[in-house]
């Protein structure tokens, strides 16, 4: 990274390193300040100008592209002839330097403070691409977890967390949407007579059914045993609800077989539709879904009941005198 000008400009001489920067173009032979143009001083223009500067910190830059940018040093040579010994490096510039013209340590002189600067970057680079890594991973590690956090395992659905989160979100945003509280008939009965294993395939097959008859927005949680929660947002009519519920029921009327043996369960549903403005707490819309969902069961199962006001009176009708009853002795 060096150069030796005669005292008319002249390159005479010029290191292996500036002559691989300047590969095919030459440097002996032509003027110095045809090769490079001074950035700083900004008064030097000329050779006599560098010359009667000497010794002379240089900013310079190539005037070829890439137009790097270099530091240098100008003394006299010591033979006295007027010959000059331009002295070059790379500073901050030394990663662009190795980029643009593919140089290598052996590029550099061994004692070069460059060689140093480059192990520093090639080892930053390398821990910042490790640490980039492992955040990747541990991202991903918390997206997986916080996943699996939201998910019943047997079925794949959401479950309480996720629909208490959602709820919180829809109840907040004061917009239209409806609950739908699912209970499962006679499912104790395929548990007791055909064992668990006949249950979770039952449990999986449910919620296969509620993905399907209902919107890719739409939330399907299993909150309990035999219990579903289905969430849908954007709700304008009332005949909406009313088909996503019969459907429901009438597929899971079907005969589920298992092992050679058809589990037959149906479905109650207890809804209640939100309209836009209403702001009941969390506990009271489930409550009112539980209130409808009762009412279904009531009203002899595979059924849908829409939550009103009076299934709330009703239902505390017959609460209270069943409270006042006297304990058996």
């Amino acid at each position: 990274m060096h150069l030796i000008l005669g005292s008319t400009g002249h390159i005479l001489h010029a290191g292996p390193t500036l002559r691989k920067m300047r590969a095919g173009l030459g440097l002996t032979g032509q003027r110095f300040l045809e090769v490079f143009e001074v950035k700083r001083p900004r008064a030097l223009t000329s050779m006599a100008d560098l010359v009667s500067h000497e010794p002379q910190k240089l900013r310079l830059k190539l005037r070829a592209p890439p137009h790097t940018a270099l530091k240098g040093v100008l003394v006299p040579a010591v033979d006295g002839g007027g010959t000059m010994i331009v002295n070059l490096s790379f500073g901050i510039s030394i990663l662009d330097g190795v980029r643009d013209f593919a140089l290598t340590n052996a590029d550099f002189a061994a004692t070069d403070l460059a060689i140093e600067m480059l192990y520093l970057v090639e080892a930053k680079t390398a821990a910042m691409e490790a640490s980039y890594n492992l955040n990747s991973k541990l991202q991903g590690a918390k997206i997986a977890a916080e996943e699996q956090a939201f998910t019943d395992t047997l079925t794949g659905l959401k479950n309480r967390r996720a629909l208490d989160t959602v709820l919180t979100r829809l109840l907040g945003a004061s917009n239209s949407f409806a609950v739908m509280q699912i209970d499962l008939d006679y499912f104790k009965t395929v548990n007791d007579t055909l064992g668990h294993a006949a249950g979770d395939h039952v449990l999986q097959h449910v919620a296969r059914i509620m993905v399907d008859e209902t919107r890719s927005h739409d939330l399907v949680a299993r909150v309990g045993g035999d219990e579903f929660t289905v969430v849908l947002p954007d709700v304008r009519d009332e005949s909406i609800l009313r088909r996503v519920g019969r459907r429901i029921i009438e597929r899971l009327e079907v005969p589920i077989p298992f092992e050679g043996t058809d589990c037959k369960i149906s479905a109650s549903i207890g809804t209640v539709w939100i309209q836009p403005g209403d702001r009941p707490t969390m506990e009271d819309l489930l409550s009112n879904a539980d209130v409808a969902l009762y009412a279904s069961k009531h009203a002899g199962r595979a059924t849908q009941t829409l939550y009103t006001p009076d299934l709330r009176n009703a239902a505390n009708a017959v609460a209270v005198p069943a409270a006042r009853r006297p304990r058996p002795a």
